[in-house]
């Protein structure tokens, strides 16, 4: 009997927190939000609606149809989504008053990593003592350990080359032998652990991502970074957008759901890749190594005076480093690629200018040779505003006195957000959004559009590793380009995309030949395959 009365209990509980009294706020509707058009029907009521948008892969592309008719949509009973190019600086810019949402309480660990700090002044701490380690110049003294795992990947290519692809023809089957998201995927996740933990984890050698994780008992397993990495970001993307609930989402998800309850396992083994990775480095700081390396920046400044960080914080570093550091540039970079082979204009145009600044017997491309390319770096941009590795919006949250957002005040306390797919589409700023159009980026109207450019986000809380991103495209995509002709499956062939809170592409298997090797035949045109 007291059983039956607890689950009674219960249940009224329950329906109160999940159903009346969402309703009563929502006809009470003491913000004003109801105006506002909306994502669902129930989306004022309840964050499910987004959830399940979520679920179906893709919450950018179904904000982008909406906010071609609404400039602000309602996501949520607390959340609203901008559009307009307009809103960016009142959203995200230097002078904005909102801050960091709840969202990155919600993800965050025992320790915060810059990405997900909340509190201004904690942050600039952070900032101050990691700017030394991502600044421009200390990037380039790592410039080696780029061109490393450049060349690395190169010779896995040349040995995957087939004959030169005729005009018109398609690849046969057997000749894709390249799946290149894999590849941008051992290739960054190589290279940034060797710049920030002077490791070789020996991804392009071994052409796989099994890594060790280890579990809090000490004992180990062999794991796929990526399948580990995915698996995190899939959970994170898919339930988090109820703050309140979340962990007991992902409690029920755990108990009732196979797939859940796979994915958490893989989540709790990318914890257990990272903690390996970082005690392993301390191990190798504690022997008096002398490395040049992103950790070597975290334990002591220049000067080497110590800069007295608690070892959570560090790991929590190490963290972002190896997932936000591989996956986004990862990205990039396969996205980058496949545009060029759809735009064969483009590619040629490319080719002609990094063939114009590189020798015969450059391998890799030197970063002093291409880093001021301009042609290169408008198609890098041109692909970051097509397809941002980060397209979703990142939450901030008006201030408790509320915010002027597109010269409309919103209450206080309240989310707010801007999709990067979909703020990069906004027409009045770029044109025929849809086409891959490097020209735009070019001369004085390229540098008028870079306010509106939010691939690395905006403001004082702008991505703080767009350089060492931009320095691995540079030197990887030069070299590709310069070695290397590449077809697609078919001429209208397309990756499928899966959003998280990056947008990940799946596999793209590519036919590759050497372009000296190349017939008559060889032209831009069969690069499309």
């Amino acid at each position: 009997m007291f059983g039956l009365l607890v689950f009674a209990c219960s249940a009224v509980l329950v329906t109160l927190s999940l159903i009346v009294l969402p309703i009563v706020h929502y006809l009470r509707d003491a913000k004003g939000l109801r105006k506002y058009p909306q994502l669902s029907i129930w989306s004022g009521i309840s964050d499910i609606p987004f959830i399940i948008e979520a679920h179906r892969g893709f919450r950018s592309r179904r904000l982008n149809e909406l906010h071609k008719e609404y400039p602000v949509v309602r996501i949520g009973p607390n959340s609203l989504s901008y559009a307009s190019h307009r809103a960016i600086k009142d959203i995200y810019g230097f002078n904005s008053t909102c801050t960091k949402d709840d969202m990155y309480d919600v993800l965050s660990g025992t320790h915060r990593h810059l990405a997900d700090v909340t509190d201004k002044k904690e942050h600039a701490r952070k900032r101050k003592t990691l700017s030394s380690a991502y600044a421009i110049k200390n990037l380039e003294n790592w410039e080696y350990k780029v061109a490393r795992m450049t060349e690395r990947m190169i010779e896995a290519f040349d040995r995957r080359c087939t004959e030169p692809l005729k005009m018109r023809e398609s690849p046969r089957m057997e000749d894709l032998n390249v799946e290149f998201w894999s590849w941008a995927n051992y290739f960054t996740v190589s290279a940034i652990a060797n710049i920030g933990l002077s490791e070789e984890l020996g991804f392009l050698e071994k052409e796989n991502d099994l890594i060790t994780s280890e579990r809090p008992d000490g004992t180990t397993k062999t794991v796929s970074f990526k399948e580990c990495l995915d698996a995190t970001l899939w959970v994170d993307s898919n339930l988090v957008w109820s703050y309140k609930w979340y962990h007991t989402a992902v409690r029920l998800a755990d108990l009732f759901s196979a797939t859940y309850r796979r994915k958490l396992q893989h989540k709790r083994d990318w914890d257990g890749i990272v903690w390996n990775r970082a005690t392993a480095r301390l191990k190798r700081h504690q022997r008096g190594e002398q490395l040049d390396d992103f950790f070597t920046a975290l334990m002591h400044d220049k000067g080497g005076n110590p800069n007295h960080l608690e070892w959570g914080e560090i790991v929590a570093e190490i963290s972002i480093m190896m997932n936000a550091g591989s996956d986004t540039t990862a990205i990039a970079l396969n996205n980058v690629i496949y545009f060029l082979l759809k735009n064969p204009r483009c590619l040629a145009t490319l080719r002609r200018e990094v063939d114009a600044n590189l020798d015969e017997n450059d391998v890799v491309a030197p970063y002093d040779k291409v880093k001021h390319l301009p042609y290169l770096r408008a198609c890098l941009d041109e692909s970051l505003r097509i397809m941002p590795p980060n397209s979703f919006g990142l939450p901030r949250r008006t201030p408790p006195e509320g915010a002027m957002i597109l010269g409309e005040w919103v209450p206080g306390n309240t989310t707010v957000s801007i999709s990067t797919f979909v703020a990069h589409r906004d027409p009045v700023v770029f044109p025929n959004p849809e086409q891959f159009i490097p020209e735009r980026w070019l001369g004085e109207a390229g540098k008028e559009l870079q306010p509106y450019f939010i691939a690395f986000s905006a403001g004082s809380r702008g991505c703080i590793g767009r350089n060492i991103s931009y320095l691995e495209q540079y030197v990887a995509l030069a070299s590709l380009l310069h070695r290397f002709e590449f077809a697609l499956p078919s001429e209208h062939w397309q990756p499928t995309r899966r959003e998280y809170f990056t947008c990940s592409p799946g596999p793209m298997p590519l036919k590759i030949w050497r372009r000296e090797e190349a017939s008559e035949h060889d032209s831009p045109q069969n690069s499309v395959g």
